[in-house]
C-alpha cells in the first residue's frame, strides 16, 4: 500500500469523521440550547432532525453532480459546507439561523456518506479494498467519539459552551478541505469522461503498478455499461422486488433499535435519569469509547462468525438491555449506575452487530446489476426513520410532562418500544436474511433471486 493511496484514503475518510462528528456534536449542546432558545419539545426534535432531513436530501441530490464534476471537486464543496454549518451554528442568534446551519451541515453529511465510500472503493486495488473501505465506517465511529470528548471538555467553560462545541467542527472541516487539495481523481470517473490516459496514470500510481492497468480499464468500462443498463430496471417488479423490500427493512430495523436517539440525546437521557450535567457528558464519552472498541471487535470477527449470526446475537442482546432500561426507569427498581451499565451494554451489542453488519449486508445482498441502487434505497430508509425518531423522541417525553418523574415515564415507554420493535426486527431478519459469509457476490445473487 503506497503513500499516494494512503493519503487519498485518509483524506476521504475525514468525510466519515465529519459525518460522525457533526451529527453527534449536538448531543452535549442540547441541554444549554434548550435553555438559551427556550425550546419546546417539538423544537428540540426539529433542532436535531433538521440535520437528518439535510442528510436525506444530500444522499438523493449528490449523485448527478458527482457524475458530472467528480468526487474530488464535490468533496471540496462539501468541506466548505461543513465549515459554514459549524460557524453558522456557533454564531446563531435565533433558532431559525441555527436550524438552517444544521440543515446545511446535514446536506454535507448526506453527500459525504455517498461520495466518500464510493471514492475509496474506486481508487482501491482489489487486494486492499476490504481494509480501505472499512476506514470510512471506522472514521464515523471515531468522529462520534471525538465529538463526545469535545462536548465533555468544553462543558464547563461558561454560558457560551454550546457555541464552542458546535464551532469545534470547523477544525476537521478545514483539515478535510486542505487534504482534498492533494488527492487524485477517481480512475472510474476519468474513464467515464473519456480521459483514459489520465485514468491509466492514476491506476498505476495508486496500485504501484501491481495490477494490469489495461484489464482494469476494460473492467471499469464493462461496469459502467452494466450500470447504465440497470437504470432501466424497475426495482419493484419481479425478480428484484423481494430483495429490495428486505433491504428497506434492514435499514429501518437498524434505526428502530434507537441507536440514533441514544447518541443524539444521551446527555439528556442521563440527565433525566438523575445524573448531573458533568456525569451525563462523561457517561456519553463512555458510550463513544464502547462504540469504538466493539466496532473494532466486530470488524475483526465478521468474516469468521458470519453476518447473520452476529446480527441476530446483537439484536437479542439489545432486546434484553433496552427492555431492562425501560423497565428500570418505569418501576424505579433499576437506578443509578446500573442504568449506565445497561446503556453501555446496549452500545456494545449494537456496535458488535448491527453497527457493522448492516452496511456490509447492504453492500453484498443485492444482485450486481442493481447493487448501487438497492444499497441507496436501504440507506435512504435508514435516514428517514432516523429523522422521524429523533424528532419524535423529545415530543414523546414532553407529552408526559415537564417534571423529572414524568419525563422518566415517557423515556421508559420509548425504550420499551425500542425493545419491542428490535425483537420484531430479530424475527423478520432471522426469516429473510441469508448468510453471505464466504460466498461470492455471484453465489449470493443466485440465492436471493431463487
Amino acid at each position: 500500500m503506497n503513500k499516494i493511496l494512503l493519503k487519498c484514503t485518509i483524506a476521504s475518510a475525514l468525510g466519515g469523521l465529519l459525518f460522525g462528528y457533526d451529527t453527534v456534536i449536538i448531543n452535549g449542546a442540547m441541554i444549554d440550547l434548550v435553555k438559551y432558545f427556550q425550546l419546546s419539545p417539538a423544537w428540540q426534535g426539529w433542532t436535531v432532525s433538521s440535520a437528518l432531513i439535510g442528510c436525506i436530501l444530500g444522499t438523493i441530490l449528490i449523485g448527478r453532480p458527482g457524475d458530472i464534476y467528480g468526487a474530488k471537486r464535490l468533496l471540496q464543496m462539501l468541506a466548505i459546507m461543513f465549515l459554514v454549518s459549524s460557524v453558522g451554528c456557533a454564531v446563531a442568534t435565533n433558532i431559525s439561523v441555527f436550524i438552517l446551519s444544521r440543515f446545511i451541515g446535514g446536506l454535507a453529511i448526506g453527500g459525504a456518506s455517498v461520495l466518500c465510500p464510493v471514492y475509496i472503493s474506486e481508487i482501491s486495488p482489489p487486494k486492499h479494498r476490504g481494509v480501505l473501505a472499512s476506514t470510512f465506517q471506522l472514521a464515523i465511529v471515531l468522529g462520534i467519539l471525538l465529538s463526545l470528548i469535545t462536548n465533555y471538555l468544553l462543558l464547563n467553560i461558561g454560558d457560551s459552551n454550546w457555541r464552542w462545541m458546535l464551532f469545534s467542527g470547523a477544525i476537521p472541516a478545514v483539515a478535510f478541505f486542505l487534504m482534498l487539495l492533494v488527492i487524485r481523481k477517481s480512475p472510474r470517473w476519468l474513464v467515464k469522461k473519456g480521459r483514459i490516459d489520465e485514468a491509466r496514470k492514476n491506476i498505476e500510481d495508486l496500485s504501484s503498478h501491481e495490477i494490469d492497468t489495461d484489464q482494469t480499464i476494460r473492467e471499469i468500462q464493462e461496469s459502467i455499461h452494466t450500470e447504465n443498463l440497470s437504470k432501466r430496471i424497475n426495482l419493484f417488479k419481479r425478480p428484484y422486488r423481494k430483495i429490495i423490500f428486505i433491504g428497506i427493512f434492514v435499514g429501518i430495523f437498524s434505526q428502530l433499535t434507537g441507536i440514533g436517539v441514544v447518541f443524539y440525546y444521551s446527555a439528556q437521557i442521563f440527565h433525566i435519569a438523575g445524573f448531573s450535567d458533568d456525569s451525563s457528558m462523561f457517561q456519553s464519552v463512555l458510550l463513544g469509547v464502547t462504540n469504538l472498541i466493539f466496532t473494532l471487535i466486530a470488524m475483526s470477527v465478521i468474516d469468521k462468525i458470519g453476518r447473520k449470526k452476529l446480527l441476530l446475537f446483537g439484536q437479542l442482546g439489545m432486546v434484553a438491555v433496552l427492555g431492562l432500561f425501560g423497565y428500570g426507569l418505569l418501576s424505579g427498581n433499576i437506578t443509578g449506575y446500573w442504568l449506565v451499565a445497561l446503556l453501555v451494554a446496549y452500545i456494545a451489542f449494537f456496535a458488535a452487530s448491527m453497527g457493522v453488519v448492516i452496511w456490509v449486508l447492504l453492500s453484498e445482498m443485492f444482485p450486481n446489476i442493481i447493487r448501487s441502487r438497492g444499497a441507496s434505497i436501504g440507506s435512504f430508509a435508514n435516514w428517514v426513520v432516523s429523522a422521524l425518531l429523533n424528532f419524535f423522541f423529545p415530543v414523546v417525553i414532553g407529552f408526559f410532562g415537564t417534571t423529572q418523574a414524568a419525563q422518566q415515564i415517557g423515556m421508559s415507554y420509548a425504550f420499551i418500544f425500542f425493545a419491542v420493535v428490535t425483537f420484531i426486527g430479530f424475527l423478520y431478519l432471522n426469516k429473510y436474511i441469508i448468510e453471505t459469509k464466504g460466498k461470492t457476490l455471484e453465489h449470493i445473487e443466485k440465492e436471493v433471486l431463487c
